[in-house]
């Protein structure tokens, strides 16, 4: 029989890391000589594998600057942990759903566009990273929405399609979700607009954690 497993975006769905991403885009942009590109065109490419991110941001660029410019992004951001100027804080009631979802039999897990370090350095100053069992990231996959994330968490959880939820807020995630064949739900609250999210597929939107919980229902 297969586990029952939630498996969460991070950036966006988890935690409000939209400053920190701007800025450290911005500074980027900023240190290539380069006009930084606007909130929203930033935000919407949040979810996305850096270099695949760049790209759509830049897509007169070769790809080797692309790549060029993703390594001048990590260090941005690395620079501003260090000066204490990274803020990811957890979104209301986020913290109390997913305790909640633990105790009541769901496995839980994460795939994002974050690295390993990112992700870990996130959940762990949250109290958060025991309670996943299977955290997938860019450094080991291809970027959303390719299915790989997805496929290799319900591998590590024991879970099947039908036994996994798939919760995010960008098409990406939706995207990604419906490739793996499992039920997505999106979320409000993120940087893609809900008609976003419904018209990739997404059975429901929640607005709020509680009826983010409603949505997913029983294990």
């Amino acid at each position: 029989m297969s586990n029952p497993l939630v498996v969460f975006d991070c950036d966006g769905t988890l935690v409000d890391s939209q400053h920190s991403i701007c800025t450290a885009m911005t500074r980027t942009f900023e240190e290539a000589k380069l006009a930084p590109p606007d909130r929203p065109a930033i935000l919407s490419v949040v979810g996305l594998s850096l270099p695949l991110a760049i790209a759509r941001l830049l897509p007169d660029a070769e790809a080797d600057f692309h790549d060029h410019l993703s390594d001048r992004y990590k260090l941005a951001f690395q620079a501003m942990r260090r000066e204490e100027g990274v803020c990811e804080p957890l979104y209301p009631g986020i913290a109390d759903l997913v305790v909640e979802l633990d105790v009541a039999g769901w496995l839980l897990g994460v795939a994002t566009g974050k690295s390993d370090r990112g992700l870990a350095l996130c959940l762990t100053h949250h109290g958060l990273i025991d309670r996943f069992v299977t955290l997938q990231t860019a450094d080991r996959h291809p970027s959303k929405p390719h299915p790989s994330m997805l496929l290799t968490a319900m591998a590590e959880a024991g879970a099947a399609p039908d036994t996994t939820v798939m919760i995010g807020d960008t098409s990406f995630d939706i995207d990604m979700g419906v490739a793996a064949g499992v039920r997505s739900i999106g979320v409000a609250w993120g940087y893609h607009p809900p008609a976003e999210l419904l018209a990739s597929g997404a059975q429901a939107v929640a607005m709020d954690s509680a009826a983010l919980r409603g949505h997913i229902g029983a294990p």
